[in-house]
């Protein structure tokens, strides 16, 4: 279960923008951008590097957009 941590939240999706943005005119580079207007990720920033929780909210942000339903 996820608990709310805008550090987690704020890495989880900056990492899951970098992965499946559609390229430079896609909504999610623009939000890519956007994050990096405002916050320096760690140069180390893998999935393997986020916490628990940005990993449970990475996960899902995957799922949503492969459209897997649990």
């Amino acid at each position: 279960m996820t608990h709310y941590d805008t550090f987690d939240i704020v890495e989880a999706h900056l990492l899951f923008n970098s992965h499946y943005h559609e390229g430079m005119r896609s909504k999610k580079y623009h939000r890519m951008c956007k994050i990096l207007s405002y916050f320096k990720p760690r140069p180390n920033l893998y999935f393997s590097t986020l916490t628990e929780n940005g990993q449970y909210i990475f996960t899902n942000l995957v799922k949503q957009e492969e459209g897997i339903h649990e």
